[in-house]
């Protein structure tokens, strides 16, 4: 019914950037709120960002200062904007959307993550 389809992970050292997005589709009614979680290798998936359809934004501790969430709802996308990154950002980065369906209701989604790696 709904696909989140992630892109711009990649490798950068220490200290650059990446650009994150994440594109919802199918039968969208209305995207609630979006995240971005990451799961590093023998860890648990962690929050790493989250907005609400109206914009309101939460960080993880770790990467307040750093990471930016956005969303263009009319194209129905989201972006994480990774700056200063570290080594211990290195994970497979997932997409999550909680999307009211047409006709149907409120759903969750995840997309197939895409990996980042930082080198020290």
């Amino acid at each position: 019914q709904v696909q989140l389809a992630e892109s711009g992970g990649g490798l950068v050292q220490a200290g650059g950037s990446l650009r994150l997005s994440c594109a919802a589709s199918g039968r969208i009614f209305r995207i609630n709120t979006m995240g971005w979680y990451r799961q590093a290798p023998g860890k648990e998936r962690e929050l790493v960002a989250l907005i609400t359809s109206s914009g309101s934004t939460k960080y993880a501790d770790s990467v307040k200062g750093r990471f930016t969430i956005s969303r263009d709802n009319a194209r129905n996308t989201m972006y994480l904007q990774m700056n200063s990154l570290k080594p211990e950002d290195t994970a497979v980065y997932y997409c999550n959307a909680n999307v009211n369906v047409r006709y149907s209701g409120n759903y969750d989604y995840w997309g197939q993550g895409t990996q980042v790696t930082v080198s020290s």
